[in-house]
């Protein structure tokens, strides 16, 4: 087998699965909680890759990053915090999505910067970029902390410093709907925020990617007449705030996880695709709403609601963008936005996900506060909100 991966969850071992093309991939599901004890000694090969999606408090209060650093010190180690947490099929809160992955023909390079000052958010992702050796590299894929970076001009620096033809996925760190501290999982296994983190992909690898959405845009077009970077002060030349206020109703009391509920849809020009936006943050005292991305001046803003099936469909269309012959590993980043609206039918989206890749295809991640992706491929990275965005990795033979 080129790419051999191991998913820990409870009490669950799932028998070797033979692939097509004489391929054998060994696995193992095991989601790590608190209470679980499970033996790290089923992960019977060396991997190369850990990564690691869990909820803030048990990456705080459990040893299990710890444990897993020292059991396999040769490995890559990255991972952060989440709204929630991918593993197979199935969506967790406060547990550890542990994923084990070793490859045969390809390697993996670890980078990271600090987030000094979050106006220097594209700053840092030039400097990210250029840290790795262009020769040979397939793919950047980014963790970063949600909350203090500007999320576009990250994606701004990344892909403007980044060689030509390599792409760049990845997400930003979630603190389930609270949004009060974001945490990074470094390679020393030490949890901190004010970071970004990069893995740089290299060799026999075929990468593929998707990000659809599934919102409905309702209401008028408004005109953004006064923003800074990502904070929008006025629209149509009235106070942000108070407009936002009037679209939600009784929902205004429950700002800013309500926005959750009703993000944005952002166009630059008409020869555009829009981009959606999700509320970080409000100012009573300024009227301004805060946001992931940039909210620049002269873009007109339409206000988003959730149609249920059309989000399903938009996560089964990114399967789609991101399928390839074989899919043998696939990281999702779906926004805490569609986790908070599907609520008990959540993991429909991840399955009609997996439906597309493949029962063959091992699927992980977490639910996010900002998706980086193109659309599809052949056009630039962006962040997104709202959206199921999807990696899938492939390792040649």
């Amino acid at each position: 087998m080129s790419l051999r991966c191991f998913f820990v969850a409870a009490f669950t071992i799932i028998p070797i699965l033979t692939i097509p093309n004489s391929q054998v991939m060994k696995s193992a599901q095991l989601s790590l909680t608190q209470q679980a004890a499970e033996d790290l000694n089923q992960i019977d090969f060396e991997p190369n890759l850990i990564l690691l999606f869990g909820g803030k408090t048990i990456l705080q209060e459990s040893q299990w990053v710890q444990e897993i650093r020292r059991k396999f010190p040769q490995a890559i180690l990255a991972g952060c915090s989440t709204s929630g947490e991918i593993n197979g099929t199935s969506v967790h809160d406060e547990t550890i999505s542990a994923n084990f992955v070793a490859f045969e023909k390809s390697s993996v390079v670890y980078h990271e910067t600090d987030i000094s000052d979050p106006e220097k958010s594209s700053e840092i992702g030039e400097k990210l970029s250029k840290s790795f050796n262009p020769e040979g590299l397939k793919h950047i894929f980014v963790l970063s902390d949600g909350l203090n970076i500007n999320g576009s001009k990250l994606v701004e620096g990344l892909r403007g410093a980044a060689p030509e033809g390599v792409a760049i996925t990845g997400g930003l760190a979630g603190d389930g709907p609270h949004f009060e501290q974001t945490l990074l999982i470094d390679n020393a296994g030490k949890l901190g925020d004010h970071k970004v983190i990069g893995l740089g992909f290299y060799g026999d690898l075929q990468i593929s990617y998707g990000s659809m959405g599934g919102w409905d845009s309702f209401g008028i077009e408004r005109l953004v007449t006064r923003s800074t970077n990502n904070v929008l002060y006025e629209l149509d030349n009235e106070p942000a705030l108070k407009l936002y206020k009037s679209f939600l109703g009784d929902e205004a009391a429950n700002l800013p996880a309500s926005g959750l509920l009703f993000p944005l849809s952002m166009r630059y020009s008409e020869d555009r695709k829009p981009l959606v936006r999700t509320i970080l943050g409000i100012n009573e005292e300024e009227q301004s709403l805060t946001f992931a991305g940039d909210i620049p001046e002269g873009s007109y803003i339409r206000l988003m609601k959730a149609n249920i099936d059309r989000l399903i469909d938009g996560a089964e269309e990114a399967a789609s963008l991101a399928k390839q012959k074989e899919n043998e590993f696939a990281i999702c980043i779906s926004c805490v936005g569609r986790k908070l609206v599907l609520r008990q039918i959540v993991e429909e989206e991840v399955e009609g996900v997996a439906e597309h890749l493949g029962e063959n295809c091992h699927i992980t991640g977490f639910y996010s506060y900002g998706e980086i992706a193109p659309f599809r491929e052949g056009v630039e990275c962006e962040l997104h909100n709202q959206t199921m965005t999807i990696t899938s990795f492939n390792e040649l033979v």
